[in-house]
């Protein structure tokens, strides 16, 4: 206490110092005086009322403590009262045991009677159960059975309660009602029945369902109702509990499967379409009876049921297990696609399960997928690899067919701009096309993967089609006479690789998102082209197997006498160009300008074979004078061929060695062949030796200094005209040794 004065006294010092710091505050003594005061008065005045709070709290508990040990000792009083008046009663509970076993067989005949009519009626009942459950008045006879059950199982309720262990009597009731057991059985085939016929049943005459419901709901209830009983008191009743709701829903669960099962209406033997068709009867069954879940069989059964979830989740399971039944099978590729297209197309389509009756009912999104995904991989690979084998079997046969056309004695037939061609790139792209309508019908995934592997295996093909091509060739050169549309139809091969360009950039154009090349699309592009430039090179063999007689007559003293060679040439030529005008482009304008180049190295390789050697002016200027006619006569032609295009460059070299023939004064020689080697730098040291042997008035010393001087001067060639030398080749001949020695020295 005098701590807290101490401390009280310490704060009342230190607040009047902090109030009078300065002298003007001793002005203001009386007014603090006073606020203090107040502030006093207002503390002491809070206190007593705290004091006085707590005072009348102290008195009312006070109070109560009182009352309550009063209540106690008045509790006390009242125990030891009933005490004594148990200890004096004990004797008398003891004397009422045959009191109490009287009120038990008291109740237990009470039941007996409740029940006695039941009971000596049994067999009546039973019996007319028994007919109102043939008749299917399936209600009435619910309710009988449910008076035979109800009395059989209160007397054995009551049995149980007397005496638990007294299984004779138990057995006595129960043999008593063992009808009843039986009639149960029927009434629950006739439930079952009437369940597995649902559909039919709702839509004929819905109120029998409805009763079927009803009599399963009673049966629950009183299937809860022994239950509680049991937990209780440990009795129930035999065939309890029933579970009929279970049953029930296993019943529709197996109608379901049976209903999807059931589908199949033929075998794969039986016709090539079982797969089509056991889809689309399956679709067309589970879309007709959802339908009618929504519509009518909902309301036959209470809410809470969720029926049309419950059904929908039913034909999804049923039809998963039988899909992944199908996928299980041999299946061949054509029914792969049919699967797999129904599985991920037609499933969720507004076809089936997406229909507008079902989607407001059901989010078909929320559905598990019919086959599991490693399913799906493996179906789509056997089918990979079934199109594989099939389509390079397609391939082969597609092929053997056009080789047996190449071999008619009828030409082929024509396009609308009258080119020739044959049915194989129409067959082979037809094909295509319908595996990749039917794989786009799975997704576009696969469809591009077919496309893909189309392509892979069209490479392959091709490389078999120029192979055939050749031996075609082949086949004609052993005897030129066979077959008699030759020519014809090697052109058509020419213009089915133009036809197949066209086929393939279309299939990429409609069938590829992406622009971007593929990997095989190189290889396509160098075979085709191959293909067409080997039948474009037979072509112009076959032309130049036939004017071989006549080139070999070029430049000879025949030739130089007076002959039709060049004439036969440029009529042949131009007949068989008329039929090579059935070639497309641009495959005709690259034969057209081979076939020029072909016909000017044929003649300038004989002026190179030195058939023959002027002997004088007169010669020289008459061969000279004939090859430059014969050189406009190739112009003439190859314009002709050419339509008009620039053919001048090739004949001009016929014509600017005929001007090496044709000086007359030695001495300009070397300008006149500087200018030919000038015009075609291809031209080789071989090629002026042979000019000069064929001129036949060059000394040796003069083609030495020739050879020589073009060798110091002779211009680089650039490679970017078309060369005309460069595959000609000169006879070997025997030279002298000055002369051997020069072109030893040239060649170095």
């Amino acid at each position: 206490m005098e701590d807290t004065n101490r401390e009280a006294v310490a704060t009342a010092v230190q607040r009047v110092a902090g109030m009078l710091q300065r002298s003007d505050q001793l002005d203001k003594v009386e007014q603090y005086r006073r606020r203090e005061a107040r502030k006093k008065a207002s503390v002491e005045a809070r206190l007593k009322a705290a004091i006085q709070s707590q005072l009348d709290g102290v008195r009312t508990g006070l109070s109560q403590l009182h009352n309550a040990l009063r209540d106690v000792k008045d509790i006390q009083n009242s125990l030891a009262d009933v005490s004594k008046d148990w200890r004096q009663s004990i004797n008398t509970i003891e004397n009422l045991k045959d009191v109490k076993d009287a009120v038990v067989q008291h109740s237990q005949l009470a039941s007996a009677v409740e029940n006695l009519k039941n009971i000596f009626s049994v067999p009546e009942i039973v019996a007319d159960t028994q007919v109102l459950i043939e008749q299917a008045e399936l209600l009435e006879a619910h309710r009988k059975l449910m008076d035979l059950e109800c009395s059989r199982d209160d007397l054995m309720y009551e049995q149980y309660r007397m005496d638990s262990k007294n299984t004779h009597d138990m057995n006595l009731i129960r043999n008593y009602f063992g009808a009843v057991q039986g009639l149960s059985d029927d009434l629950a085939k006739q439930l079952w029945m009437v369940l597995q016929r649902a559909m039919g049943t709702v839509r004929r005459d819905p109120t029998m369902l409805v009763s079927v419901v009803r009599i399963i709901e009673r049966e629950e209830k009183i299937d809860r109702r022994m239950l509680d009983r049991k937990k209780q008191t440990g009795f129930i009743p035999p065939s309890r509990p029933k579970r009929w709701k279970e049953k029930m829903f296993e019943v529709l669960e197996g109608t379901v499967t049976t209903r999807i099962e059931g589908s199949q209406s033929v075998t794969r033997e039986a016709d090539k379409m079982w797969m089509v068709r056991l889809l689309e009867i399956t679709r067309k069954y589970v879309l007709d009876d959802l339908i009618v879940v929504k519509n009518l069989m909902v309301q036959c059964f209470p809410p809470h049921y969720n029926t049309f979830d419950r059904f929908f989740k039913l034909y999804h399971n049923a039809a998963s297990m039988r899909v992944q039944e199908l996928a299980a099978e041999d299946l061949e590729a054509n029914e792969i696609v049919s699967l797999l297209t129904w599985v991920l197309n037609t499933y969720k389509s507004v076809e089936m399960m997406g229909h507008q009756e079902l989607v407001t009912e059901y989010d078909i999104h929320l559905m598990d997928p019919l086959l599991p995904q490693k399913v799906v991989d493996e179906l789509l690979s056997k089918y990979v690899q079934t199109f594989t084998s099939n389509i390079t079997g397609w391939l082969r046969k597609a092929l053997e067919t056009d080789k047996k056309d190449w071999v008619k004695e009828t030409e082929p037939e024509a396009d609308q701009d009258g080119y020739y061609q044959t049915t194989l790139p129409a067959i082979v792209f037809q094909m295509f096309e319908q595996n990749l309508q039917v794989a786009a019908q799975i997704d576009e995934t696969f469809k591009e993967e077919v496309l893909k592997l189309c392509l892979k295996q069209m490479n392959s093909f091709l490389i078999r089609y120029r192979e055939e091509a050749i031996a075609y060739k082949e086949d004609h050169l052993r005897d030129r006479q066979l077959p008699q549309c030759y020519v014809q139809y090697m052109i058509a091969i020419i213009n089915n690789c133009h036809t197949f360009k066209e086929s393939i950039n279309s299939l990429k154009k409609k069938y590829l998102k992406s622009t971007e090349p593929t990997q095989n699309d190189a290889a396509i592009e160098r075979t085709l082209n191959d293909v067409a430039k080997d039948g474009c090179q037979f072509l112009l063999d076959e032309v130049f197997l036939d004017l071989e007689h006549h080139l070999s007559e070029l430049l000879t003293r025949k030739w130089l006498t007076g002959t039709h060679a060049v004439d036969t040439i440029c009529v042949t030529v131009e007949d068989y160009f008329n039929d090579f005008a059935k070639i497309k482009k641009p495959f005709n304008t690259e034969m057209t300008s081979e076939a020029h180049r072909r016909v000017v190295v044929e003649y300038i390789k004989a002026v190179m074979q030195k058939r023959i050697t002027f002997k004088n002016a007169d010669e020289r200027r008459e061969g000279a004078d004939r090859m430059i006619k014969e050189a406009e006569q190739f112009k003439f032609l190859f314009r002709k061929l050419t339509a008009g295009e620039e053919t001048d460059r090739l004949c001009d070299a016929i014509a600017a060695i005929a001007e090496v023939f044709k000086l007359t004064d030695p001495t300009l020689l070397y300008l006149e062949v500087s200018t030919l080697v000038s015009k075609y730098p291809d031209i080789r040291e071989e090629h002026i030796v042979a000019l000069l042997a064929v001129r036949g008035d060059a000394s040796r010393e003069m083609k030495q200094m020739i050879i020589e001087t073009l060798n110091q001067n002779k211009p680089s060639y650039a490679g970017n005209t078309q060369p005309i030398f460069k595959d000609i080749n000169v006879p070997t001949v025997t030279m002298s040794s000055s002369m051997a020695a020069t072109a030893n020295k040239l060649l170095k």
